[in-house]
C-alpha cells in the first residue's frame, strides 16, 4: 500500500482534511483538489493511482471529470462521493466505470476498505493487460492472442501473405478457431487496410439473395429490386472480401465466383455490363473441400483458384498453451464491456480450462468466460463456477459416433502407434497427408512420432 497515491477531490475543506488524515494513517500519499480545475492539474501529473471524486464541484461536474479521467487512464481506480440525493447519479457513474460510490461523509472503515479493493482491482487489470501483451501480437490494430509455436506460424503467415496484394487466401479449420480474425488481420496488415473489409456468410442466404449481395442487382432484376444496388465486390473495390464458409456456396454462385477470380469482372444480377474491380478474396471453411470435390458438391476448378495461399488453423485442443492468454483476454474484454470489477483466474481454474478438449474451440472458451462473468460475483472465477462439462470426471460431449470399446479393453498407446504407422504407410511417408487422415496438425503428428520413436521417414509436402 505504501507509496500508492490518492487524489481526493472535494470542495468542502473539512471533508478533504478528514480523508487526508485517514488515508495518510493507512500509508497512502494524498493529493488534494478543491475544484475541477485543480483536479485536472493534479491528475495531469500522471502520479495518481486512485481518485476519490465528488459529484458536485463549484466549477464543474464530477461525471464529466469521471469521463475524462477514465478516457485518459482506463485502469485508474475511482470512488465517487455523493450526497444522499445523488445516489441515482452515483449508480450511473459505476456503469460508466467508477469502482464504487460512498455517501458523504464516508465512514472511515468503509473508505479504507473500499479504496483497498479498488486499488487491488486496478493492480489485477494491469497484471492481466501485461500478460496479454506478452502473449499475443497486435497486427495493425487486430489482436492475435496466443503463445504457441502454431500461432507464431499463423502470425508469420499473416505477415508474409499481407504483402501479396492480390493472391487469394483460403483459411481452413474447425468452427470457432478464429478464421475471421485471421482474415481481418491479413487485410489490416496489407496496403489495402485503408479500404473496405467486407464479409458475407455463404450459408446465411438463399442463392438468389447471395448473388445479389455479392454482385449487386439492376432495377427490376427481380420482384423486390426497385432500384439499382451495388454488391459487396463493388463496394469493396481496392479492399478485401471474406467469403465465410465458402464450402456452402451454391453451384450457381460457385460458377460466378470462379469467373470473377479468373477475370476480376462481374455482372450485376439482371445486368449486361461487365464491372471491373480490384478486390482481394479471402475464403474460409470448416469443410473438407477435397471430399466435397469428390462428391461433386464443390467445383474442382474453383478449389484450385481459391487454394492459391492456403492456411490451416489449428484447433484449440492442439495448442493448450494458448488457453490461458485467451481466457485472460476474454475476461478483460467481458468485464470492461459489462462494467464489472476485474476478476482473477486462479491456477486451479486455468488447469481445468487447459485440460478440456474444447470441441467448440476459441468461440466456446469465449462463451464460457462470458457466462462466468455474467452469472458469478466475487473477485475470482473459481473451478466451481465453470460449466459441468469442464469439471473433473465429466463425460465428453459425443459430437459424432465412434468405435466401441472392446469388453477386454485395449492398449491405447499401441493403438495410437498402429494408426500412425498405417497413416504413414497409406500416404507413402507424406506427413502432411498422414496428419490430414488422422485429423491432426502436422506439428501434432511430428510430436507423436517423436513420442513413440517412430521414424516417420518421408516428406512433409510431397508424395514420396
Amino acid at each position: 500500500m505504501s507509496g500508492e497515491r490518492v487524489l481526493v477531490v472535494d470542495d468542502e475543506q473539512l471533508i478533504r482534511q478528514y480523508m487526508e488524515a485517514v488515508l495518510e494513517d493507512e500509508g497512502y500519499e494524498v493529493m488534494l483538489a478543491e475544484s475541477a480545475a485543480a483536479a485536472r492539474a493534479a491528475f495531469g501529473t500522471g502520479t495518481a493511482h486512485a481518485i476519490v471524486l465528488d459529484l458536485k464541484l463549484p466549477d464543474g461536474d464530477g461525471m464529466q471529470l469521471l469521463h475524462e479521467f477514465l478516457e485518459a487512464d482506463p485502469d485508474i481506480a475511482i470512488l465517487m462521493l455523493s450526497a444522499h440525493g445523488d445516489i441515482g447519479t452515483a449508480v450511473e457513474a459505476i456503469k460508466i466505470g467508477a469502482y464504487h460510490f460512498l455517501e458523504k461523509p464516508p465512514k472511515t472503515e468503509i473508505l479504507v476498505t473500499t479504496l483497498a479493493k479498488a486499488l487491488e482491482a486496478r493492480s489485477l487489470r494491469r497484471t492481466v493487460s501485461g500478460l496479454r501483451r506478452q502473449a499475443g501480437w497486435l497486427l495493425s490494430g487486430v489482436e492475435i492472442v496466443g503463445r504457441s509455436p502454431a500461432m507464431r506460424r499463423v502470425v508469420d503467415f499473416i505477415g508474409k501473405v499481407a504483402t501479396s496484394e492480390s493472391s487469394t487466401v483460403l483459411i481452413r479449420g474447425e468452427s470457432g478457431v478464429g478464421k475471421e480474425v485471421v482474415a481481418q488481420a491479413i487485410h489490416a496488415h496489407s496496403a489495402r487496410a485503408a479500404n473496405p473489409f467486407l464479409e458475407i456468410n455463404c450459408t446465411a442466404l438463399p442463392e438468389t439473395l447471395l448473388e445479389s449481395e455479392l454482385f449487386g442487382h439492376e432495377r427490376g432484376a427481380f420482384t423486390d429490386a426497385r432500384e439499382r444496388k451495388r454488391g459487396l465486390l463493388e463496394l469493396a473495390d481496392r479492399g478485401s472480401v471474406l467469403l465465410d464458409e465458402i464450402g456452402d456456396l451454391p453451384p450457381g454462385a460457385q460458377a460466378k465466383i470462379l469467373r470473377f477470380l479468373e477475370t476480376r469482372t462481374f455482372k450485376r444480377v439482371g445486368g449486361v455490363q461487365d464491372i471491373a474491380v480490384d478486390v482481394r478474396i479471402i475464403a474460409s471453411t470448416n469443410h473438407d473441400l477435397e471430399a466435397a470435390v469428390r462428391e461433386g458438391t464443390f467445383r474442382l476448378d474453383l478449389f484450385y483458384r481459391l487454394n492459391v495461399v492456403p492456411l490451416v488453423m489449428p484447433p484449440l485442443r492442439d495448442r493448450p498453451e494458448d488457453v490461458e492468454p485467451l481466457a485472460h483476454f476474454f475476461l478483460e474484454q467481458m468485464t470492461t464491456a459489462m462494467r464489472r470489477p476485474a476478476r482473477e483466474l486462479p491456477p486451479q481454474t486455468i488447469g481445468l480450462l487447459e485440460r478440456y478438449a474444447w470441441p467448440g474451440n476459441v468461440r466456446e472458451l469465449r462463451n464460457v468466460i462470458e457466462r462466468s462473468v455474467i452469472l458469478e460475483e466475487g473477485t475470482a472465477i473459481l473451478p466451481e463456477h465453470l460449466p459441468d462439462e469442464l469439471q473433473p470426471g465429466a463425460r465428453a460431449i459425443d459430437l459424432a459416433p465412434g468405435p466401441a470399446l472392446p469388453a477386454s479393453g485395449i492398449d491405447l498407446e499401441e493403438l495410437e502407434k498402429d494408426l500412425l504407422q498405417q497413416a504413414l504407410l497409406r500416404t507413402k511417408g507424406n506427413k502432411t497427408r498422414a496428419a490430414h487422415l488422422l485429423g491432426l496438425t502436422r506439428d501434432t503428428l511430428r510430436y507423436r512420432l517423436e513420442k513413440y520413436r517412430l521414424s516417420g521417414t518421408g516428406t512433409d509436402e510431397g508424395s514420396g
